[in-house]
C-alpha cells in the first residue's frame, strides 16, 4: 500500500472562500471539480480553522441532520452559522434542506461536488438563483509556481521541467506535490485515482451499466488527442450506439474529466466541422489510459500532448479566475486549421497556434482577431496574456 505525505499548496480558490466568509453574502458557495483534486482537503482545513464539522454526503449519518423539518433545520442553523458539505451530489434530496437553510436562516454554506447536481428523484431542488460556482481542479501552472521557491535565474529551467512533468504525470495534488514518489509509484497512484475515484465514482453516480465501455470510450479519445473525435466512428469500433457513446462523453465532460473544444462556426461557409476535439483536464489520467509514460522527445504523440497541456491550462485558469471567454478550434474546407480560438463576451477574438517549437500564426480566421503563438518556451507568459485578451 502506498504511503506518502503531501506538501500543502495554497489554492487560488482560497482567496474566494476568505472573501465569502468575511462578506455579507449568504449565497451557497459551490466548489466543483473531480475527485482527488483537493476539495475535501480545503474543507478539512476550513473545519479546523473555523471549528465546525464537515458533513460528508458519502456517509449516511452525515445526511441525517438535513431532514426537511423546521425543528431539525432550526437546530442545525443554530448550532452552525457556517455549514460545510462534501460531495453534495450524492444526496440530491438534501438540496431542499439546503434551500430552506439559505432562504430562512442566516447561515453560510460551502458545498463541494465532483459532479453537477442532477435530478435523481422528485425530492430535488435546482437551487436556482441561490448559489455561486467556483472550481478546484488539478493544480494549475500558476498555483504551482506561486507555491514554489526558486532563484530568479532558475525560473526558465523550472518552467521547462514543470511543463514536461505535467505532460507526463499530470497535476493531481497528491501526485505532483509528493516529490519523494518514484515514477512507478506515481503511475500506481494515477491508476488508483482513475480506477477507484474517477471511473468508479462516475459509474456509481450515473448508474452506468458498462464499466468496460466507459473506459474504452475514454481510451479511444485518449488515442485521438489533438484530433477531431467522431462519435459514430467510436460507436462503430466499440459495437455501441452513437447515443450511448455521446451520453458517456457528456458525463465525462460534466465530471471534469474531458474538456470539449467545439468547432467555431460563422456565417461564412468556409468553416466545416460538426465534430469536437476532446482534451483531458489531466494528462496523467490520459497517459494511464494509453499506458505511455515515456519521455516526451521520443513519443509520437508529443504534439497532441503539448496541445492538450496548453488547452487544459487555459481552461483551468479560465475557471479559476472566472474569465468570461469561450474556447473553440477553427478549420476550413481546405484543411487549414487554427488550434484554438478564444471568444470573449464582447465578441473579441484571439487565435492561438500551439507549437512545441517556434512557429508562425496562420492568418485564416475570418473575423478580426489578435493572434498568438504558444510554444514550450513561452507558454507561461503567453497563457496569461491570452486570457487577458490584450
Amino acid at each position: 500500500m502506498l504511503k506518502w505525505s503531501m506538501r500543502k499548496y495554497q489554492r487560488t480558490i482560497e482567496k474566494d472562500i476568505e472573501d465569502y466568509l468575511t462578506s455579507d453574502d449568504y449565497e451557497i458557495f459551490f466548489i466543483w471539480g473531480p475527485r482527488r483534486s483537493g476539495k475535501t482537503t480545503l474543507l478539512k482545513q476550513l473545519s479546523e480553522k473555523l471549528s465546525v464539522p464537515v458533513f460528508n454526503f458519502d456517509i449516511l449519518s452525515d445526511r441525517e441532520p438535513f431532514v426537511r423539518t423546521r425543528e431539525a433545520l432550526g437546530k442545525l442553523a443554530s448550532d452552525h452559522k457556517i455549514i460545510l458539505i462534501d460531495e453534495i451530489q450524492n444526496y440530491p434530496e438534501g438540496t431542499i434542506a439546503v434551500k430552506i437553510l439559505h432562504d430562512e436562516y442566516k447561515v453560510k454554506i460551502i458545498a463541494t461536488g465532483s459532479s453537477e447536481l442532477r435530478q435523481k428523484s422528485k425530492d430535488f431542488d435546482t437551487l436556482a438563483g441561490r448559489f455561486t460556482e467556483h472550481f478546484c481542479l488539478p493544480l494549475s501552472i500558476y498555483e504551482i509556481t506561486q507555491n514554489s521557491k526558486f532563484p530568479t535565474y532558475e525560473e526558465s529551467n523550472f518552467l521547462q521541467k514543470l511543463q514536461k512533468d505535467l505532460q507526463i504525470f499530470g497535476a493531481y495534488p497528491e501526485v505532483y506535490t509528493n516529490t519523494d514518489l518514484l515514477e512507478a509509484q506515481k503511475i500506481d497512484l494515477l491508476q488508483i485515482i482513475f480506477d477507484t475515484y474517477i471511473l468508479k465514482d462516475i459509474i456509481d453516480i450515473y448508474n452506468l451499466k458498462n464499466t468496460k465501455l466507459a473506459k474504452d470510450i475514454l481510451t479511444k479519445i485518449a488515442l485521438q488527442i489533438g484530433s477531431e473525435v467522431s462519435i459514430n466512428e467510436i460507436a462503430n469500433d466499440l459495437k455501441a450506439t452513437a447515443s450511448t457513446v455521446s451520453d458517456y462523453i457528456e458525463i465525462f465532460i460534466k465530471n471534469y474529466v474531458l474538456i470539449p473544444l467545439p468547432s467555431f462556426k460563422t456565417n461564412l461557409r468556409r468553416a466545416v466541422s460538426a465534430n469536437r476535439k476532446l482534451f483531458f483536464y489531466d494528462l496523467g489520467i490520459r497517459n494511464i489510459l494509453v499506458k505511455d509514460f515515456r519521455e516526451l522527445d521520443i513519443r509520437p504523440d508529443k504534439g497532441g500532448v503539448f496541445e492538450n497541456f496548453i488547452v487544459s491550462e487555459i481552461e483551468k485558469q479560465r475557471r479559476n479566475q472566472k474569465v468570461h471567454q469561450s474556447l473553440y478550434f477553427y478549420r476550413e474546407y481546405g484543411g487549414k486549421e487554427v488550434d484554438l480560438i478564444l471568444e470573449d463576451y464582447k465578441k473579441k477574438y484571439t487565435s492561438v497556434e500551439i507549437k512545441i517549437t517556434k512557429g508562425s500564426a496562420k492568418d485564416i480566421f475570418p473575423l478580426p482577431n489578435k493572434s498568438e503563438v504558444v510554444t514550450s518556451q513561452n507558454y507561461f507568459e503567453k497563457i496569461a496574456v491570452i486570457l487577458k485578451g490584450k
